[in-house]
């Protein structure tokens, strides 16, 4: 079950989709982002996501333009992968100085810092920051005010968690369309507590902003007026 969550051009936070597959395949996640598309979905300017091939193929198919957001959770927990255990704590937040920063210029620049820091150590962390840069700091393109609610998948993690929850009750499903139904209608509660909730998910002001900026050099996204962020 992938779910696809959206923040709207008023700031509010929605529930997009949902879709019961056998594989995390391209052709499964292409037909999944079409759904969305043919449902009304247009001009995304960023897609927060992992790392996934096919899901990274598909965005680049499907939201020709956009900008695609690295989560910055899961690109560590890679990093750790060819790191020994005990310094993970050290290169974490050595990494975590990246997005301390307060511009995307000085966001790129700390990278590059990082990756030379680090690398001397550990030679495989710093190919594998410079390989990401684009994707990991996509965000940065945006109003700061967003940056810590779109550079990583982390509020959809907690959507996943209160849907496996609500699943395990059940524990066994017959098919998919039961599985289906049975998530549809906690997303469908959710959905509807967010549009009622007074605080919007990102403020009016910054949504304001962000409308109103103009494109930067490195920046992919597409012209407003209309737009959703979009996590995996």
């Amino acid at each position: 079950m992938v779910i696809a969550t959206g923040i709207s051009a008023t700031g509010h936070r929605e529930i997009l989709g949902l879709m019961v597959g056998d594989s995390e395949s391209k052709p499964f996640w292409t037909k999944s982002l079409r759904s969305l598309r043919a449902r009304g979905l247009g001009n995304v300017q960023l897609v927060i996501s992992d790392s996934h091939s096919g899901l990274v193929a598909a965005i680049l198919t499907v939201f020709l333009g956009a900008a695609g957001q690295r989560c910055r959770v899961h690109f560590v927990r890679d990093v750790f992968s060819v790191i020994e255990k005990g310094s993970g704590e050290m290169v974490a937040a050595t990494i975590r100085t990246i997005f301390a920063q307060t511009t995307a210029e000085a966001v790129r620049t700390q990278l590059n810092v990082v990756a030379d820091m680090l690398g001397r150590q550990f030679p495989q962390v710093k190919i594998m920051l410079l390989e990401a840069a684009t994707d990991i700091t996509a965000s940065a393109d945006f109003p700061p005010a967003h940056w810590k609610k779109i550079w990583s998948t982390n509020p959809l993690e907690r959507l996943n968690r209160e849907v496996k929850r609500r699943a395990d009750v059940v524990q066994v499903f017959p098919n998919p369309t039961a599985l289906g139904r049975l998530v549809a209608a906690v997303l469908a509660e959710l959905h509807d507590e967010w549009q009622v909730f007074e605080r919007r998910y990102l403020s009016e002001g910054s949504m304001t902003k962000l409308l109103n900026l103009k494109p930067s050099e490195n920046d992919r996204r597409l012209p407003p007026p209309e737009l959703n962020q979009l996590g995996q």
